[in-house]
């Protein structure tokens, strides 16, 4: 879905489109139920044989959004190049657009300060859980929330329209201890439907949807002449299985946040009837974005009713 917004409106932007992701690709995991290993790493896709990789290095994410950096051996901020770019640019704005430009400016300034940070704890040789690239937090959160901080600095200067994160693996072995729970995340879901295990699961879950409002509150602080940045947008958090202990991927729930401009209504909860493929929801937003020309997406049985 992700790729024909991308082709249709990605070709107005500096990039087209940006796949992220909190963990690595495990390229030696084994298939399930006939499935390769890709699918559970992957959800961006060119084409059926073609995934697309993605960035889990808030690093590497910065540079690409922002062009080559300094780097992390120097003590310069990216933005110390451009201040004579950014002075004269501003004497040439009005109020509020001065206000907008300097807080957006110091938004990219407090990201790259923090990922600069983790940068030098991870150089320090304190012990680290994750072990691998630099600027990667052990903290599974911090990595999440700069991750989002990167996507709304992305959006509110409009240099892509589109990014897929992937917060996890489908089949994560990472124990989330933030959430309370000491088992590893995919052997909590193989709950066998007993309560206390299925307690457990639902607690690692209620922590990932915890993260999400920090991301629609920072969407939502970006103020726009016709609202706010979250008004513009359609957030879509969803989840690859309705029953994970049957690896079953029916009746799977999602939510959207945002008003997409005004072609979404707040404050709605829709219960779709049995057998309404995912797919409806997604062909339906299509249609909202101007992909009108497809008759069709993946298994779409037709459009569904967002604002009823």
């Amino acid at each position: 879905m992700d790729q024909v917004v991308a082709q249709r409106s990605g070709q107005e932007t500096p990039i087209p489109s940006l796949q992220l992701c909190i963990e690595k690709v495990d390229p030696s995991a084994g298939g399930v139920q006939g499935y390769a290993s890709v699918y559970a790493d992957t959800i961006s896709w060119a084409s059926p044989m073609k995934p697309l990789p993605m960035l889990r290095d808030p690093r590497a994410v910065f540079d690409q959004l922002f062009g080559v950096t300094a780097g992390a051996e120097e003590t310069h901020s990216i933005l110390d190049f451009v201040m004579s770019e950014i002075n004269r640019l501003k004497r040439n704005l009005g109020a509020d657009d001065r206000r907008r430009l300097t807080e957006y400016l110091d938004d990219i300034r407090e990201v790259e300060r923090r990922i600069e940070k983790f940068e030098a704890f991870n150089r320090s040789g304190e012990p680290r859980i994750r072990g691998d690239a630099l600027a990667v937090p052990d903290d599974f959160a911090e990595h999440v929330r700069v991750m989002f901080d990167l996507q709304v600095q992305a959006f509110a200067a409009d240099i892509t329209r589109v990014i897929a994160f992937k917060l996890s693996r489908d089949a994560s072995s990472r124990v989330f201890a933030a959430s309370g729970v000491s088992q590893s995340f995919h052997a909590a879901s193989h709950h066998a439907e007993r309560e206390d295990k299925i307690a457990l699961y639902a607690q690692i879950n209620k922590y990932h949807v915890s993260l999400v409002p920090y991301f629609l509150e920072r969407l939502q602080n970006v103020r726009e002449p016709e609202g706010t940045l979250l008004d513009s947008c359609v957030v879509m958090y969803g989840s690859p299985m309705g029953d994970s202990n049957l690896h079953n991927h029916k009746r799977c729930p999602l939510f959207l946040a945002g008003l997409g401009g005004g072609c979404l209504k707040a404050n709605r909860h829709i219960k779709a009837a049995d057998g309404t493929p995912m797919a409806n929801v997604l062909f339906t937003l299509l249609q909202e974005f101007g992909a009108s020309d497809l008759p069709n997406f993946g298994d779409s049985t037709g459009t569904i009713d967002l604002n009823s």
